[in-house]
């Protein structure tokens, strides 16, 4: 499996599109805000021969969600979250023009994630772990053959997700990471939702928050 990744919006947030050898691909948190934005993401997805073919969300703040519905109307496909972040989407329109985002386009979910139940494509199998704290219905998607984790907003070189937005708890976060992230080997390697790629054993070992 091969992780391509963009950072997009005035957050600096990472869009993923994962893809393998069948050239079939699934879109992680598209933040793409802007035309060129989208458009970037489009002429890749295009060079590259892919097939999108599945929208997941690891969690629903405004940062995550800006190019659901682009995804959507552009590729056709299903998009999947986990239903206890459903509110947190469904809030985004309410507060996107105060952020200075008056054209946020929102999208409502064609299914739910259940963790413990893979998400396959081509020839990819994800796991599905709920993986709450930052935002209520977040998950991670892990591809052990690669040693790879999509982390969203969890865990981040050397630091971790902020819990002071509604539906956040410092508790429950650590207890995430604890259970859902540091059972991984040190090699797997983190994509987080903002900032530089890590690995497990990288912030087991110095991240200050898990000391």
């Amino acid at each position: 499996m091969i992780v391509s990744g963009f950072t997009f919006n005035a957050f600096s947030e990472n869009t993923y599109l994962l893809h393998d050898a069948t050239k079939q691909c699934v879109v992680i948190d598209p933040g793409c805000y802007e035309k060129a934005e989208q458009q970037a993401l489009k002429a890749f997805i295009e060079s590259e021969g892919l097939q999108v073919v599945l929208l997941l969300n690891t969690h629903c703040h405004i940062d995550h969600v800006f190019g659901n519905q682009f995804i959507i109307d552009t590729f056709q496909v299903s998009f999947l979250i986990h239903e206890a972040d459903l509110s947190v989407l469904r809030a985004v329109p309410t507060y996107a023009p105060s952020y200075g985002f008056p054209h946020y386009n929102p999208a409502e979910p064609t299914g739910f994630l259940t963790p413990g139940e893979p998400i396959t494509f081509g020839e990819t199998t994800l796991e599905v772990r709920f993986a709450p704290g930052h935002a209520p219905g977040h998950v991670v998607f892990y591809h052990e053959p690669t040693q790879v984790v999509i982390g969203g907003d969890v865990l981040f070189q050397g630091s971790i997700g902020r819990t002071d937005l509604p539906g956040g708890n410092y508790d429950t976060l650590i207890e995430s990471i604890r259970t859902q992230l540091l059972t991984l080997p040190d090699s797997v390697t983190v994509y987080p939702g903002h900032g530089p790629a890590t690995t497990i054993g990288t912030e087991r070992r110095s991240n200050p928050f898990l000391r």
